[in-house]
């Protein structure tokens, strides 16, 4: 499957690209608090482009390069294997753009792909973040066809440097709350940010709260259909997920061969630090965890392209993000132990790692979250058909 020589092509070229451009600007972002000068992020922009890491699996026609899943994967993979979210730089976007309208792709999709502006998306609420049924932002519909939105969206990433933000609401239409995408332009009056707090990680943008009063949107910036929004986010949260698993899998492998290096060069009481049984058995349990994450992904991915059903997807997506977050955790608080003092200098990766990883547990739905989406898919998909 990921042995294809189409696959190990893409896999060597963003490797290069991660090892020659991203990673050495890794302690300049961390040192600088996250963001990077502006002619570093155009340099990261322009390299993208180069060596055609941009755009994912949107379409060609639109700026993307129409990977499949399992390139999609192996590709975030290797951005993995980056800290300080320096690979944000690189101009992508959301795939719920996929089912919008040629106008709203031709007004924010395509310039996203092309780096000039940027998409975020706002779900979460306040007392709306693991449990989606929570959710209280709504859109009333006016005569003329327009929409008036009303709420207040926590942790939207990129929401202090967005151009357009996919909103989800619930319609008011004939009595009935249809949960609905909207592509609301963030320079519509009544958007204010409320809170825009720093986080554990150093990355280049922050999660702000954001709070929408009487924002009107037209009828054309609905995404897909009004009702669609819940269908919709499953698709985004399947791909989030296994987004998460894929990075998690780079982060693992790049933790261990740093590891290993310092390992097998490194002497305490005459012997390589390799050789002691403290430090070897936890990188042979990482190895073992990094291997099994890897496979499991894969296997989503492959499923995903083959056309599988799409809850059986989204199911084993959530096994994935779940073993694998919880997998790199674990070998980030190893590689740290075993790097010892300089484990814990923000110069080191293990620090980086083990303080940016934390958050893959939690976002696009903890662990738990997970767990019940797999005990669930479990009971309605099969046990068979989600262990094979």
């Amino acid at each position: 499957m990921a042995t294809d020589p189409r696959y190990l092509e893409l896999q060597a070229r963003v490797a290069e690209f991660v090892d020659d451009v991203l990673i050495p600007l890794e302690v300049t972002a961390e040192l600088a608090g996250g963001p990077l000068p502006t002619d570093t992020q155009y340099h990261v922009r322009t390299k993208a482009f180069e060596y055609g890491v941009n755009g994912g699996p949107h379409a060609v026609e639109h700026g993307g390069h129409g990977w499949s899943t399992t390139e999609w994967f192996i590709v975030e993979e290797q951005l993995g294997r980056t800290t300080n979210g320096v690979s944000w730089y690189i101009p992508n976007a959301y795939n719920v753009w996929k089912h919008a309208s040629p106008a709203l792709q031709e007004r924010w999709l395509i310039p996203a792909l092309r780096g000039d502006l940027h998409d975020a998306y706002a779900v979460t609420e306040a007392e709306a973040g693991s449990d989606p049924s929570g959710m209280t932002t709504t859109a009333r519909p006016l005569d003329d066809g327009r929409w008036v939105l009303n709420g207040e969206k926590w942790f939207v990433t990129f929401g202090s440097v967005a151009s357009v933000i996919v909103v989800m609401a619930y319609a008011l239409v004939d009595g009935e709350r249809l949960p609905t995408l909207f592509a609301v332009p963030a320079d519509t009056p009544g958007i204010e940010t409320v809170a825009d707090v720093p986080f554990t990680h150093t990355y280049p943008h922050g999660h702000p709260t954001l709070r929408f009063t009487d924002v009107i949107v037209s009828g054309g910036d609905v995404i897909g259909a009004v009702g669609e929004g819940e269908d919709l986010q499953r698709m985004w949260f399947t791909e989030e997920r296994l987004g998460i698993a894929a990075r998690s899998v780079g982060a693992m492998q790049r933790l261990i061969e740093e590891t290993m290096d310092w390992a097998t060069g490194r002497v305490q009481g005459g012997a390589r630090l390799i050789d002691h049984q403290g430090v070897s058995f936890p990188l042979a349990d990482s190895a073992a965890d990094a291997a099994a994450g890897r496979l499991l992904g894969l296997e989503v991915a492959a499923m995903a392209d083959a056309g599988a059903d799409p809850k059986l997807v989204h199911g084993k997506a959530s096994m994935a993000k779940l073993f694998c977050s919880e997998a790199a955790n674990r070998c980030a608080d190893r590689a740290l132990q075993i790097w010892g003092g300089r484990g814990y200098m923000r110069t080191t990766a293990a620090e980086r790692f083990w303080r940016e990883l934390r958050v893959d547990r939690i976002w696009e739905g903890t662990s738990e979250i997970q767990r019940l989406i797999v005990a669930r898919s479990l009971e309605r998909r099969g046990v068979l058909a989600m262990l094979t």
